[in-house]
């Protein structure tokens, strides 16, 4: 499940809002925390430059609840 979310988070990058999207739909999707922090650091490792602050944002959200 985990490399089905990067691949996905891959195509849909050019676009913040698509990204976001699909962001939230996957970590919704995902239901193991561990594979959620995973995801999350390595959002940040790829898209950390660009989405910093929606990846923090969303992962935030999620975690927090």
């Amino acid at each position: 499940m985990l490399e089905f979310s990067k691949q996905i988070l891959e195509k849909v990058s050019f676009d913040q809002n698509l990204f976001t999207k699909e962001l939230n739909k996957l970590i919704i999707w995902l239901n193991d925390e561990e594979e959620i922090r995973k995801l999350r650091d390595w959002c940040l490792k790829v898209f950390g430059n660009r989405y910093s602050s929606v990846i923090t944002k969303t992962f935030q959200k999620r975690l927090e609840s």
